[in-house]
């Protein structure tokens, strides 16, 4: 055999094991193939499937407690700020939509609040930053011509009788078109006696959308704490305040709230040890804002709850809140301070909507217990010994300013189911007319008197 054949047999041989190499290969490919390749699920094709997928990512995100609140000057673009946190190595939590520029950080280092604040609020691009502070509630403790509710417990219930609600209720005994948003602890909506009364986002109103957070099934408001539509009360405070405003009258159960009929839309923002952040109570105001914008008749939120540190964050989407037409009714605090010397807030923000509240007793004279100021403490109503709904379809005796400002925003509801078409300041101007002056609460509180909702629904 010459040179040139053996080399030529050599190359036959290399190329019938390298075809059969592939050949082999070709065979493995399909299995390979099955077992490499991930099947990605097809684009929803209804609007229902899209709005499930996002709340089950939503699920299945952690969300954690933002250590501040930024907002930044008008004009600094997104990119901007996204340049500025991640060079500090920080990540935007949430961007409150109803205040342009302010949005919550979050610091995966979980560095100190107030060292943050001190290194966002030194760059030129920033209007203020402040630490997500803690909030806590306000609460002391755990005539013939008028209409009566057959309601067993009707007659425990001393100070409807004290802020005249029997009277107006000859004229008017409330509107399921009037909502009011309870910014609490949540509402055990199920509560027999509330059931009818709980608000359910109509069907004609799409599920809240946040861009950051995504979409939340509404049906019955908002959980601002695990960022769902489920804001259930695991703590009883949100639920006490809720019966006071519109516990269902005339059911033969249990008590009766100022209204016989309204819409009360739970906005869960404090957890089951009666505390929140600032953060969340934003983002609840946000989406109450939300709301009203989509079609909702949102007139009134009940905040009975308060801070020693001012937050500006919180001011600004108070004021975003008058903007949208919401009034917003404040307790004045149940550590029987001053708050014209010693501030409390929200109470103690300079807004337009805003209406303070102290409490009295079964005396007409100002609670021991309760908050006062002759400037920044606009009236009083009832707040100690009230009997009210509570947790596992029961009620409770509670006292507290808490108490106190439930009334008067119950009483704003009722006003507005007599005159709907009254504006925020038209209703505040109202409310803060419509009181019995008291010769205790002169230079106790600015108005000198405690709410009378028989002025309140004269026409």
């Amino acid at each position: 055999m010459s040179r040139n054949q053996y080399i030529f047999y050599i190359a036959l041989l290399l190329v019938i094991i390298l075809a059969f190499a592939f050949a082999i290969q070709i065979k493995r490919l399909p299995s390979q193939v099955r077992s490499s390749v991930r099947i990605i699920p097809e684009e929803p094709k209804t609007r229902e499937d899209r709005v499930q997928n996002e709340l089950n990512q939503n699920a299945a995100t952690s969300l954690v407690r933002p250590e501040i609140l930024v907002k930044f000057r008008a004009g600094v673009s997104p990119d901007t700020i996204e340049q500025i946190t991640n060079r500090f190595g920080d990540r935007i939590q949430d961007e409150i939509e109803a205040v342009p520029g302010l949005v919550t950080i979050h610091d995966p280092d979980s560095g100190d609040a107030n060292t943050l604040s001190a290194q966002y609020s030194s760059l030129a691009e920033v209007e203020y930053a402040e630490p997500n502070y803690e909030i806590s509630l306000d609460q002391a403790d755990n005539n013939l011509n008028v209409a009566r509710a057959n309601d067993p417990r009707f007659d425990e219930q001393w100070a409807l009788s004290e802020i005249h609600v029997p009277e107006a209720w000859m004229r008017t005994k409330g509107s399921n078109e009037i909502v009011v948003a309870v910014l609490d602890s949540g509402v055990e909506y199920t509560h027999v006696d509330l059931a009818n009364n709980i608000w359910t986002r109509p069907t004609t109103i799409a599920p809240y959308r946040d861009q950051d957070l995504g979409t939340v099934d509404d049906v019955h408001g908002y959980n601002a704490v695990a960022n769902d539509g489920d804001p259930i009360d695991d703590n009883g405070h949100g639920t006490f305040c809720a019966g006071i405003i519109g516990a269902e009258c005339g059911n033969n159960v249990g008590v009766c709230g100022v209204n016989w009929k309204t819409q009360i839309m739970p906005l869960k923002f404090m957890n089951a040890g009666g505390f929140g952040y600032v953060a969340d109570a934003v983002e609840a105001i946000n989406y109450a804002i939300d709301r009203k914008r989509a079609g909702v008749n949102l007139r009134v939120i009940n905040a009975s709850w308060g801070l020693s540190q001012s937050s500006r964050a919180l001011e600004d989407v108070i004021r975003k809140a008058h903007d949208a037409g919401i009034l917003f009714v404040a307790a004045s605090g149940s550590t029987g301070s001053d708050n014209d010397t010693s501030q409390r807030y929200p109470t103690g923000y300079s807004v337009g909507n805003i209406i303070s509240v102290a409490a009295t007793d079964r005396s007409d004279a100002l609670a021991q217990f309760s908050n006062y100021g002759a400037k920044s403490v606009h009236l009083a109503a009832p707040g100690k010994d009230i009997l009210t709904t509570a947790l596992g379809n029961d009620y409770q005796e509670h006292s507290g300013t808490s108490m106190a400002a439930a009334y008067v925003a119950g009483v704003a509801a009722l006003a507005l189911s007599a005159r709907p078409d009254l504006s925020v300041d038209e209703l505040r101007s109202l409310l803060l007319r419509s009181v019995d002056t008291v010769a205790g609460l002169r230079g106790k509180v600015s108005t000198g008197g405690r709410i009378n909702a028989a002025k309140a629904t004269e026409h």
